[in-house]
């Protein structure tokens, strides 16, 4: 079978075909009790390798592929309409993408949209001028030294809150510095900062010793950072101070000029995720030159704006960050960076007119349908469960009375009518859509949450649960083949789509979700005893999946993907049940379909889901930072799990798939 079509440079304006569900991508040969993945996807894997402009395929990317089309068509032919936002919306699409394709003004100015910071930088005397440069750096996402989050109060989860957040590194993880294995993409990372300082106009000499004062810099900051897996433990990197303390603590930057330069006045609190990194900070500051921070920072000016420069810059990042690193052979077209980067900055806008030309309001209904079974499923789940307590229980039941969903797009959209947007000037767009977020973003601290708020663009393939607010969240741009397809059979949906719901539905009640109560506040509500029975489960999951190897001595980490694997885990479990009931209620829809049972067709959509294929570059960069399984194991591990799989393919003991039922982990 043929490579699914995805755009590229000689036909920029067809929309490739979307993806879907198919008995075509299963590999009969290959039998599902020795190995389901192959079964389900082996005919897809084998006509599928990795495109020259990616470093992953699979069915997330080539919806995403199918959605960058169709928005490319919409910033590239701009519709007239009637309404007076969406008009703006347009025009505000159509000018930062004319920005962006404006690559003969990008080559012909190089650098010059740096000058204005590399002078402030330059001009750095004080701990006053490097705290306000910081601010300022922040506020246009750069990440230099520490990075900054407005979010709900975790423990107050009706006010928004400022927190400061360990960052600062260029390389994906502490790892990288720090791991005897990743010893290559350091010494690669050395020289992709001498030849980049050296285009910025430093001599031989100069860039090569500020490479060393960078990486040194940063080798420290990784040392003092926490490891991934820390990181999603939600009480520990939950730590609330007052700004007095925090100056007291970390004296070494201005902490009131930093607020005021990021319009923050009046702060009476911040929370701070990692104290040990903050006070390592502190000492850094203290320890080397003003010279080498000024280094630092122009070097994550450079890097940050490297993709928006022009073509000599922009291909050096690429050199580095996306073919050393993850093993990406070609950059994607410009046009496809520019519909990416118009997602990241003006999603609102763009998400818009996508739902506008794209959104079909009969979406909503059926996700709605679906969305009820799963939560009745679940809602029997936590009822019925034989190892927890009344007391545990009672709360549980109540926390999912409160859970909601949003579908789609928000209900209002935001009037970004004071951004301005400039077709001559793409950095410049980058940066005042990033600081007008950022402004916005520090006027609300302190104030009430907006329930209609949503992280993620509507073109998104993706969908998350909001702990502070209690919800599952499921984008316009995920509701498609081969998530959701009302034209297919409810075994195929419910292995899509539903599995997604049951998997977002499991994240409330996970190692770290569990912990936000019926109010989303991250408040201990569970008895010790269930605390510990919970755990001891999860431990399970966690042995199992340490047990995989994608790679050679490269083994999943259970405890980093624990979240993720009980969701899978979960998921599926209430999915396939929610299916049961449906057929029950609609006898007539049970049926075989391409010689498959509802059951079987609903774990071949499952495994479909996440099909892919992976550069062992990426693959190993995934490992170390990636709190999602790769797909095979997300296929593998959830299925050896659920019973009713050994039953709709027959597998038995003795078979490669079968896990006998007293090491099957059941959480939910």
């Amino acid at each position: 079978m043929a490579r699914t079509a995805f755009p590229t440079a000689a036909s920029r304006t067809s929309i490739p075909r979307p993806p879907g569900f198919s008995i075509r991508y299963m590999d009969h040969s290959v039998p599902p009790k020795d190995d389901f993945y192959r079964y389900a996807v082996g005919s897809w894997i084998r006509d599928n390798p990795v495109p020259p402009d990616k470093s992953r395929w699979g069915a997330f990317e080539e919806l995403l592929e199918y959605n960058l089309a169709r928005l490319h068509r919409l910033a590239e032919h701009p519709r007239r309409h009637g309404n007076a936002r969406l008009r703006f919306a347009a025009r505000e699409v159509a000018d930062f993408y004319a920005s962006a394709l404006d690559t003969g003004r990008r080559n012909r100015l190089r650098f010059a949209p740096l000058e204005p910071d590399l002078k402030r930088i330059e001009s750095i005397r004080t701990a006053a001028d490097l705290s306000r440069a910081l601010a300022d750096f922040h506020a246009k996402g750069i990440p230099a030294l520490f990075s900054t989050t407005v979010y709900p109060d975790k423990k107050r989860s009706e006010l928004y809150a400022f927190y400061l957040q360990q960052d600062g590194l260029s390389l994906p993880d502490r790892e990288y510095y720090l791991a005897p294995g990743f010893g290559p993409q350091r010494k690669g990372y050395r020289q992709h900062i001498w030849r980049a300082l050296s285009l910025l106009g430093d001599s031989a000499p100069t860039a090569r010793r500020e490479a060393s004062a960078i990486i040194a810099i940063e080798t420290e900051l990784a040392r003092a950072a926490r490891s991934r897996t820390d990181l999603r433990d939600q009480n520990k990197n939950y730590n609330r101070t007052t700004v007095r303390k925090l100056r007291d603590r970390v004296p070494a930057i201005d902490w009131d000029l930093y607020f005021a330069g990021r319009g923050l006045r009046l702060l009476s609190y911040v929370i701070v995720g990692q104290p040990e990194y903050f006070a390592a900070v502190d000492k850094l500051l203290r320890r080397r030159r003003l010279s080498d921070w000024k280094t630092y920072l122009r070097w994550h000016l450079l890097r940050t704006s490297a993709p928006y420069l022009h073509r000599e810059m922009e291909m050096e990042h690429f050199r580095f960050f996306y073919r050393s690193l993850l093993g990406q052979r070609d950059p994607e077209p410009p046009w496809k960076r520019a519909v990416r980067a118009a997602d990241q900055v003006i999603g609102d806008a763009l998400g818009q007119l996508f739902v506008a030309e794209y959104f079909p309001p009969a979406s909503v209904v059926r996700m709605k349908e679906l969305i009820a079974d799963l939560k009745d499923v679940f809602a029997d789940r936590l009822q019925h469960l034989d190892w927890m307590t009344v007391a545990t229980r009672r709360r549980a039941l109540s926390k999912f009375s409160r859970f909601s969903a949003k579908i789609g797009h928000p209900h209002h959209f935001r009037k970004d009518f004071k951004l301005h947007i400039d077709p001559t000037d793409y950095l410049g767009n980058i940066w005042r859509a990033l600081e007008f977020e950022s402004r916005r973003k520090a006027a609300r601290v302190g104030r009430r949450v907006d329930p209609d708020e949503w992280r993620m663009s509507p073109p998104t393939v993706n969908a998350y649960f909001g702990a502070t607010q209690n919800e599952i969240v499921f984008p316009a741009g995920i509701l498609q083949p081969p998530f959701f397809d009302p034209k297919l059979d409810d075994a195929v949906n419910y292995g899509g789509i539903g599995l997604v719901i049951g998997h977002e539905i499991t994240h409330g009640y996970d190692d770290q979700g569990r912990r936000y109560d019926e109010r989303g506040d991250l408040r201990e509500w569970w008895t010790k005893k269930d605390a510990r029975e919970f755990q001891r489960r999860a431990k399970r999951v966690v042995k199992q999946y340490d047990s995989f190897v994608p790679l050679p001595g490269a083994h999943v980490k259970g405890a980093l993907t624990l979240g993720e694997n009980i969701a899978d885990l979960g998921g599926v479990s209430i999915a396939f049940e929610a299916l049961q009931r449906r057929l029950r209620r609609n006898p007539a829809r049970r049926r075989s379909i391409d010689g498959l049972t509802p059951e079987q067709r609903f774990f071949v959509s499952y495994a479909q889901v996440w099909r892919e294929t992976v550069r062992p570059l990426e693959i190993r960069r995934r490992l170390t930072t990636d709190s999602h399984s790769p797909g095979r194991f997300r296929v593998i591990g959830a299925v050896q799990n659920a019973d009713p799989f050994f039953d709709a393919f027959g597998i038995e003991k003795g078979d490669p798939m079968f896990r006998p039922a007293r090491l099957r982990v059941r959480i939910w």
